[in-house]
């Protein structure tokens, strides 16, 4: 049965990924339909955003108070009512306001299933699981495409609706599976909520909250970035500088699934210092004037070395703060991986916007530093 309960996990980390690049396919056809700035795309963005911020922030409360099966079932029915309203949404201030539930739940699922996951899995399958969320990233689009050629995007996010009504009842009916799970492990633990002050009193909270932000900022600085960069530096067209940041999340995705096996030979803090290494070697062939290919295998090698990290830190957790604490900790870390997704990568713009575009690895290079020695200075701590 334990087997079972992780069959349905991967299977929540697919459906976690599906909707994740829906907005940013559907938006140009969305634009003109709704007679809105292209801009605003930005304003449903921050409003998941947000809603997923306090989520990750209550994860730790919600999960003590109805356990991680029932935090992840309702999560996703919430995910689940949130896309089937966005595909019968008509006006932009609807998009908005089902904006909201959709951060909410999102939120919620993302932090509660790491945790449970973290404590109670090995470090390959965390870094699986989060392979499969790049699997479904990778299928939303495909799956919009799909819809836009046979109807419209209402039907893309229709069709993800479905699939995610499908895994809550899926969640739902397996409820004991996850309690059983819970009174089978050695390490449960029932502890009080943590309040956003004791978390940040901890030793060494502070420390990953750093390095979870810096790694999100990274990320998704360099997924958003990467094809600007290529176009106005290198002069690459506009459609080969778009395949390759299908690329760049094309190498997380095969990162995480080859760093599953390493991790049989590597523990956690190897595993995140050796993607730090293969993202400092990416982007100094971003900065070598080589060329526009040398820095085409910058940036690939810039996603292939971003795979462990976030899987590792998060399972790294439990060990670093005891189980009693991981809830509360990974909550806050999700919340700042959340806030380093939503600020950096506009800096970067309005730095590229005044500046140059140039800017782009050494930006990448001043945030890895960062990441690098807020997660070697929370490895000297004794928790």
């Amino acid at each position: 049965m334990a087997s079972f309960l992780l069959a349905i996990i991967y299977i929540s980390f697919i459906s976690l990924g599906l909707p994740d690049a829906l907005l940013g396919g559907a938006w140009p056809t969305m634009q003109k339909e709704f007679d809105v700035p292209v801009s605003y795309a930005g304003i449903i963005s921050m409003i998941i955003c947000f809603g997923t911020i306090v989520s990750s922030l209550l994860s730790d409360r919600m999960t003590k108070r109805f356990g991680t099966g029932k935090v992840t079932a309702m999560s996703v029915a919430l995910t689940a009512a949130a896309l089937f309203g966005f595909s019968l949404s008509s006006s932009f201030p609807m998009l908005c306001i089902i904006a909201i539930p959709y951060g909410l739940g999102a939120g919620g699922v993302d932090a509660s299933i790491n945790n449970y996951a973290a404590i109670h899995y090995a470090s390959r399958h965390m870094s699986w699981l989060h392979c499969m969320w790049g699997i479904g990233a990778s299928t939303g689009p495909y799956l919009l495409a799909a819809a836009m050629t046979n109807g419209s995007w209402n039907l893309g996010y229709r069709w993800v609706a479905i699939l995610q009504i499908v895994l809550t009842a899926v969640l739902f009916l397996t409820l004991p599976l996850w309690k059983e799970e819970k009174t089978n492990t050695k390490n449960s633990v029932k502890t009080k909520p943590l309040s956003i002050k004791e978390i940040f009193a901890i030793p060494g909270a502070k420390e990953v909250m750093a390095a979870f932000f810096c790694y999100c900022a990274l990320e998704s600085t360099a997924g958003l970035w990467a094809s600007s960069y290529l176009v106005m530096e290198h002069g690459v067209s506009k459609e080969t500088a778009a395949g390759l940041a299908t690329l760049f999340y094309t190498g997380i995705t095969v990162g995480r699934g080859i760093s599953g096996f390493v991790t049989y030979k590597l523990n956690d803090k190897n595993m995140i210092r050796l993607g730090q290494i293969i993202i400092a070697v990416g982007i100094s062939l971003i900065i070598l004037p080589l060329g526009e290919k040398t820095a085409m295998a910058g940036i690939v090698l810039v996603g292939f070395g971003c795979a462990p990290i976030y899987p590792c830190v998060i399972h790294s957790t439990p060990a670093h703060f005891g189980v009693d604490k991981s809830q509360a900790i990974v909550g806050v870390q999700m919340a700042c991986a959340y806030i380093g997704s939503c600020f950096m990568p506009p800096l970067f713009g309005i730095l590229a916007n005044h500046i140059s575009a140039g800017l782009l690895p050494f930006y990448l290079g001043a945030i890895l530093v960062m990441m690098f020695a807020a997660m070697e200075k929370l490895n000297k701590i004794k928790v």
